[in-house]
């Protein structure tokens, strides 16, 4: 018992040795090959971030893209190592492969709105605190992340929109050259002294502090209504004083064509009774 023991073992130690010859380089090797390729894959994220914040990439992006490029290069290293020890990948990649395209489907939405909030951060259509106009939506961008847009509306309401949609839709930024048009009307009397009446207009709105001076305050007549010849009376001023601007120079155009003596007409209708009696 004891010889066969003995020599059972130095069998199991000859197989060792060999297994040891054979697959210790390829081990060692291996091993090598993981560290570097560790190391190779920090420095290549490192890199490609300082590149993305060279070029003003939004910190949150910088953050996912780095993951992102660390995960996918670990996973190529770890793969390159499992084949150079002998375990086979080929049905290994195939699962991969596979789960990452179910992935992708189910996903298939939110990875729109991933691709949408990418290129908002990469080329910047707009920034958090400009005036934008899109999907239907006006209102201040609040917040730009990687898969929504938070905008807040003049009227104080938070609208989410999707990123997918938003980037493949017209953007209207009204922040972008620093100034903005607004457009009123006023209905005066076919009677009316025009000269009076564009004097009085144009004082109030060379006057009011957010009205700027360049473009200059513009009144002309845009149309002939029924009762009344319509203007357009078009200041300009800084886009977060749009509804300042507008409000008030309504407000101050009324009490300025009152003192003026300018009539503005409504709509009216005269009925005649014919008396049969």
């Amino acid at each position: 018992m004891k010889e066969e023991a003995i020599q059972g073992l130095g069998k199991w130690s000859d197989k060792a040795i060999e297994s040891a010859i054979e697959y210790g380089p390829k081990v060692v090797l291996a091993i090598v090959v993981l560290i570097i390729g560790f190391f190779i894959a920090n420095k290549i994220t490192k890199l490609i971030k300082r590149i993305m914040n060279n070029k003003g990439v939004d910190v949150s992006l910088q953050s996912f893209i780095g993951s992102l490029v660390m995960v996918l290069l670990k996973a190529m290293v770890v793969i390159s190592v499992a084949d150079m020890v002998g375990i086979e990948t080929t049905s290994f990649v195939a699962v991969i492969g596979a789960a990452g395209l179910a992935v992708g489907l189910a996903l298939q939405g939110t990875l729109q709105n991933f691709a949408g909030g990418t290129l908002i951060m990469i080329f910047k259509p707009f920034k958090v605190g400009d005036l934008i106009e899109a999907q239907g939506q006006l209102g201040t961008v609040k917040d730009i992340q990687i898969f929504v847009t938070i905008l807040t509306t003049f009227e104080n309401k938070t609208i989410i929109i999707p990123n997918g949609v938003l980037s493949n839709g017209t953007i209207t930024n009204y922040t972008t050259e620093g100034k903005i048009r607004v457009d009123l009307n006023f209905g005066i009397a076919y009677r009316a002294d025009l000269k009076v009446v564009k004097n009085a207009l144009i004082e109030i709105m060379e006057s009011h502090p957010k009205v700027l001076k360049d473009p200059a305050p513009f009144v002309g007549i845009e149309s002939f209504e029924d009762s009344s010849v319509k203007l357009a009376v078009k200041p300009y001023c800084k886009p977060e004083d749009y509804w300042d601007v507008y409000f008030d120079i309504y407000e101050l155009g009324k009490e300025a064509l009152s003192n003026a003596n300018v009539e503005i007409p409504f709509p009216q209708m005269v009925v005649h009774m014919e008396n049969k009696s």
